[in-house]
């Protein structure tokens, strides 16, 4: 009994070091409705990716991800040719770990619209991002500061300016 008692102290102590990983390996995207879709890092490995050179605090980078458009995409957001009249007032708030948020009109993100790839990247220079910036992060080249250059992206929410 009381080797059970001490495997379960075990377990219950290291439950809350397990989960933020569990946690930072994902990205919830949550549509107009409320709904909510977590994608896995491994569903966002699958994606066609893009690499981006940019030059991050005056040092040349070079960032490797996914289109946003193409996350959204799999999270049931329509963009493209559903993507006009009242729906032009539709921003994504997008949320870092420690509470930052920035926010991009959603047009910004949909290749119909604008020629510059706003990317959710997990790969820095060819190699994963360390723990300050990642997994994920987006990067936004044409962004004159990288102010909006989110790290440790955990959430993507489409919402409406009124």
């Amino acid at each position: 009994m009381t080797q059970r008692r001490s495997l379960l102290t075990i377990v219950l102590c290291c439950c809350p070091l397990l989960i933020p990983n569990v946690w930072a390996q994902t990205v919830q995207v949550i549509n107009l409705e409320g709904h909510s879709t977590a994608i896995t890092a491994a569903q966002i490995a699958n994606l066609p990716r893009v690499t981006v050179s940019v030059v991050d605090h005056d040092k040349a980078a070079r960032f490797e991800g996914v289109m946003l458009a193409s996350v959204l995409s799999m999270a049931g957001i329509e963009l493209a040719d559903t993507l006009r009249g009242p729906r032009m007032t539709e921003v994504l708030q997008v949320t870092a770990a420690d509470g930052y948020k920035v926010s991009f009109a959603l047009a910004e993100v949909d290749p119909a619209f604008a020629v510059r790839e706003i990317i959710l990247a997990d790969k820095r220079d060819g190699k994963p991002l360390d723990a300050r910036e990642g997994p994920f992060r987006i990067v936004a080249p044409g962004d004159k500061r990288p102010a909006r250059w989110i790290r440790q992206v955990i959430e993507l929410k489409v919402a409406v300016v009124k």
